[in-house]
């Protein structure tokens, strides 16, 4: 390891300026959103705290996203940052029960950046466009000095269509549902730490990175009633099941032992002291559905989503209101709360 290189973001910012936890998802995420944004901001659509916006136009629905993309490093095993930026926009629009059809890709560039490094990424969301059945429609170019750019940014916006019945989102949640985990966790983030310190594991891991939309359409195409999707990204699976349960204002309860976790990932988190709960994913997503919807839902997932058999991990209960609950392999029951500052950052 480098010397000092693996170090934890304070937890808690002095509420003048920004902290690199700030953009972990966690709670400092939340406390910049709330105590900004939504703020500034306040409409119904913003309300539903959801992967994206749902809006009607002329008689259609349409799912809407933007997303930006600061991973250090470009590129790690299983991805890079042009393919993470098509997929985590697209994955977006299909947590919205919408197929997407068009995205706009905005580039900081900083000066000196090498044209292969560039050609290398726009080869790569080309690539990843045409997997996701999206189309790069539009865009824009900003150069900033040597020095100020990290070599390179990437912002995105995606636009699907919604052409089904279901209202897809936390709101839709209710108690009983079972919860669905699509694959295994903690891929991405580990992969992308693994190079940016330099560390070597016995089993390489690679990035899930990977588009969801035929898994989502193959589960609205097959009539399942979901109720809620959700991709796990920044904050892993503890952190998408917080936000659920805080925003649909039930609890979850789950099972350790039903959390799949694959040994090269287990055992690189525990050499560094991480959660792989909280460890970030590209290609992984939890499904909400009826107890009476789970075995077609299950059927579905196992045919087309990545990251090998899904499980159902737990379910949604009553009170207490909000909070997020794990049993434990040892059988204690342990509360998930957000991180307060970041395990790893810069990491999509």
């Amino acid at each position: 390891m480098n010397n000092g290189a693996l170090q934890c973001p304070l937890p808690l910012s002095c509420g003048t300026e920004i902290a690199i936890g700030h953009g972990g998802g966690g709670r400092l995420t939340e406390e910049l959103v709330d105590g900004i944004f939504r703020k500034a901001f306040a409409n119904p659509s913003l309300e539903c705290r959801h992967d994206g916006a749902v809006l009607t136009v002329g008689g259609a629905r349409l799912a809407f996203t933007t997303d930006a993309h600061v991973v250090s490093p470009l590129f790690f095993p299983g991805g890079d940052i042009g393919k993470v930026a098509v997929h985590g926009t697209v994955n977006d629009l299909a947590m919205c029960g919408a197929r997407p059809l068009w995205m706009s890709a905005g580039f900081i560039l900083e000066e000196g950046l090498p044209m292969e490094t560039l050609r290398r990424v726009a080869a790569s969301m080309a690539e990843a466009a045409s997997q996701s059945g999206v189309v790069i429609v539009t865009g824009d170019t900003k150069v900033v000095e040597r020095g100020k750019g990290d070599g390179l940014y990437v912002t995105t916006a995606g636009v699907g269509l919604v052409d089904h019945w279901l209202n897809i989102g936390p709101a839709a949640i209710e108690e009983g549902d079972a919860v669905i985990l699509s694959g295994d966790i903690g891929r991405h983030g580990m992969a992308v730490m693994a190079v940016r310190e330099g560390l070597e594991f016995e089993s390489p891991i690679e990035s899930d990175c990977a588009p969801l939309v035929a898994p989502v359409m193959a589960l609205v195409s097959r009539g399942v009633e979901v109720h809620c999707l959700r991709d796990l990204t920044r904050g892993g699976l503890a952190t998408a099941l917080v936000e659920l349960a805080e925003a649909r204002g039930l609890a979850i309860a789950l099972h350790e032992r039903a959390v799949p976790v694959s040994e090269p990932v287990r055992g690189a988190c525990e050499i560094l002291g991480l959660d792989p709960m909280y460890v970030a994913n590209e290609g992984r997503f939890i499904c909400l559905v009826p107890e009476a919807e789970v075995g077609r839902a299950l059927d579905v997932l196992a045919r087309t989503a990545p990251g090998g058999r899904p499980v159902v991990i737990g379910r949604v209960g009553g009170p207490p209101i909000g909070e997020v609950t794990l049993r434990t392999v040892s059988g204690a029951d342990r509360i998930l709360s957000r991180l307060s500052g970041e395990q790893l950052p810069r990491i999509c």
